[in-house]
């Protein structure tokens, strides 16, 4: 156990001791909401589908129900793995020295799960923006690739720093550089100390501010030079920060509300300057675009997006060649003071017209494009996306607008915000452009709202509005866990296909998909197992186990069970004495005895008496039948069978396919 009672309670007191004292936050505040019950209960029955839904809609992930439990307690405590591990990788707190913390460990069910939880320390659990503002921070002191566009100049030094990040941290700049965009220098005034500049532009490149500020006068001067620009610049919590206490926790707070808000204002930066001036033209001219490198919003690159190609269809009195960007056109050729350039072309009868294919392009900067190391790459080479031209260089990118737009606003602002529908092809871009985080946030997406582990009663009744199978193929997840080296895709797709195994095992698809697993073994030998087909065994094996155990029937699960199981546990008429199979309990249940040999046909004046009326009896009584049509007694019966015929039907398979797995 990780802490006593007394441990927890002491930690309670002191934190509550500096709540009420204004110094700390309330980190897991009171939640009775409809919204909040429901994915607390989602929590404590491990519905992984209905948690990510919540999750996305935007739920206070570190809130507390009215019996004091969080979220990550309740699934920790009931022992779902998955679903631990999913309210970790989206910000779930669990800090060993808070009382939540302490508490989560203290209650959860297995060392499994505790030992996730000590994994996620503060950096990773609190921190979920730490990636962001270490990688502006590090725009400080890159030298290459150069991606500065502005020299601010002090008495003794020069500071090489980015247009659209001091338009969006301070309204000061944003307002002159509005006023003057093309500005490439800025003399600083010699009456503020240089050490001040340091830690006002640190301030905002999400650096950490607290630094050794000298001593004695030295200090004060730096001081007041730190107070002067921050009514200047009118970034007032950058004095607050400097003067914060050395209190660990209320630091950490301080600077994760920062780095919150610097996102926020980043973000609030791309919406309003970016995405709303990207430009959507007929792919035929893409290329014919001309952007100046001068522009309002410092854009230094324009990615392009192609549609999707799509069946021709007739226009409607439409023109090739012309130019439908997002926002009005302008008659001088630019797009919301944005020049993008001339583009006449040639036009066609509007009787021939077909509609032409989209594409659209996005003007970004650099320096926020090397999150990639795709990129990374690109623009430190001697690529020709590298050189510097009097247009911004078109860089096409093999994926639709929408998910680049994804991809963007992931590198922008750490979110990844996406449905289900595009979830494999944000993985293929994360996967093209090595972006790993959102590489495994798609997978995430994919694995939690498909439900793999969910029966296939729920999976026909979904509880959600989203179902894997309204909008994405099993056979193109397994694919792309391939593809893109996601093991925990593969995993997903082999669970939700043994899970449903019966809808499945008899799809010419599903063959095929067995022989290219076997296939992706290089030199295979015939005793070589088959990947996909030992991760279906293994589930489909979890998928029963638990329902047997609870019912002590260990025995069901063996494999090598022969035949004679599957008959022990088909109903029929017994003859002895005319005995009704069906014997009704005092408590209401039934009985329903089992014959390991084929019903007798009994005669009545020389007449051949059929049994369907019999059958007719068993089934209104509550047995059930099983995948070949047999009647079993009950559920229990009805699984054993089931299983078997499956793990037949599996062995069946490989031997069509050839393949000894």
């Amino acid at each position: 156990m990780a802490v006593g009672k007394h441990e927890i309670e002491q930690a309670l007191h002191a934190e509550k001791q500096e709540i009420s004292a204004g110094r700390l936050k309330e980190d897991n505040p009171l939640d009775v909401s409809e919204e909040f019950r429901i994915f607390c209960e989602a929590c404590r029955r491990g519905d992984l589908k209905a948690c990510q839904e919540k999750i996305t809609e935007g739920v206070n992930i570190n809130a507390r129900d009215r019996f004091d439990y969080t979220p990550l307690i309740l699934a920790s405590l009931c022992g779902h793995y998955e679903v631990v591990q999913l309210l970790l990788e989206s910000g779930a707190l669990c800090e060993r020295d808070t009382f939540q913390g302490e508490r989560c460990l203290y209650n959860a069910l297995n060392d499994r799960i505790r030992n996730l939880l000590l994994l996620y320390d503060y950096s990773k659990s609190t921190d979920p923006l730490q990636p962001l503002a270490a990688h502006v921070t590090s725009l400080l002191t890159r030298e290459h690739p150069k991606t500065s566009d502005i020299a601010l100049v002090t008495a003794d030094h020069t500071f090489h720093l980015h247009k659209f990040v001091l338009s969006s941290r301070s309204p000061y700049f944003a307002k002159k550089l509005a006023a003057a965009p093309g500005t490439t220098s800025w003399k600083l005034s010699n009456s503020v100390p240089t050490q001040s500049f340091e830690v006002a532009i640190r301030y905002l490149y999400l650096g950490e501010v607290a630094a050794d500020l000298g001593e004695g006068e030295e200090e004060q001067a730096v001081l007041t030079g730190i107070d002067k620009l921050s009514r200047q610049l009118e970034i007032d919590r950058l004095f607050e920060s400097i003067l914060e206490g050395g209190d660990r926790r209320l630091s950490r707070q301080r600077r994760t509300e920062e780095v919150n808000r610097g996102r926020d204002q980043l973000e609030r930066w791309f919406i309003d300057n970016l995405l709303s001036h990207r430009v959507c033209v007929e792919t035929a001219i893409a290329d014919n675009v001309r952007w100046d490198r001068d522009n309002s919003i410092f854009a230094d690159v324009l990615l392009r997006a192609d549609e999707d190609v799509s069946q021709e269809e007739e226009g409607e009195g439409g023109q090739s060649g012309s130019l439908t960007p997002s926002t009005t056109q302008r008659t001088d050729g630019s797009s919301n003071g944005i020049p993008v350039g001339p583009l006449a072309l040639p036009s066609r009868s509007p009787s021939r017209s077909r509609k032409p294919r989209k594409s659209v392009l996005f003007p970004v900067h650099r320096a926020m494009l090397l999150r990639s190391e795709f990129f990374l790459t690109m623009f430190s080479s001697s690529f020709k996306e590298a050189q510097d031209t009097p247009h911004l260089q078109i860089i096409p990118i093999d994926c639709s607008p929408e998910v680049l737009e994804v991809v963007l606003t992931f590198l922008y602002t750490e979110k990844a915000d996406f449905s289900l529908d595009i979830a494999i092809d944000v993985l293929f871009a994360a996967d093209l452009l090595f972006i790993e985080k959102l590489k495994q946030k798609a997978a995430m997406i994919v694995s939690t709202l498909g439900n793999g582990a969910a029966s296939i009663v729920e999976s026909e009744n979904p509880r959600g509005e989203t179902d894997l199978e309204e909008v994405l193929d099993i056979y193109d997840v397994v694919r792309a866990g391939w593809v893109t080296r996601v093991h925990r895709l593969e995993e997903f797709g082999a669970r939700y296909i043994a899970y449903r195994l019966e809808r499945y095992i008899d799809q010419e698809e599903f063959a095929e998909l067995v022989r290219e697993s076997a296939g992706r073994i290089k030199e295979r030998q015939e005793t070589d197992t088959v990947e996909l087909i030992d991760d279906i065994r293994y589930y489909l094996s979890d998928r029963f186990r638990l329902r047997f155990e609870d019912a002590g029937l260990d025995e069901m699960m063996d494999e090598d069970a022969d035949a004679a199981l599957k008959a022990s546990l088909s109903p029929s008429l017994s003859n002895d004495n005319n005995a009704n199979p069906l014997t009704p309990h005092p408590d209401g249940g039934i009985d329903v005895h089992f014959s390991s040999t084929p019903p007798p046909q009994t005669s009545t004046g020389g007449s051949i008496t059929d049994h369907s009326t019999d059958v007719d009896q068993l089934l209104a009584a509550g047995a059930v039948r099983t995948l070949d049509g047999e009647v079993a007694g009950d559920e229990f019966a009805q699984d054993a069978i089931n299983y078997q015929i499956l793990l037949g039907k599996i062995d069946k398979l490989l031997d069509i396919l050839r393949l000894d797995a």
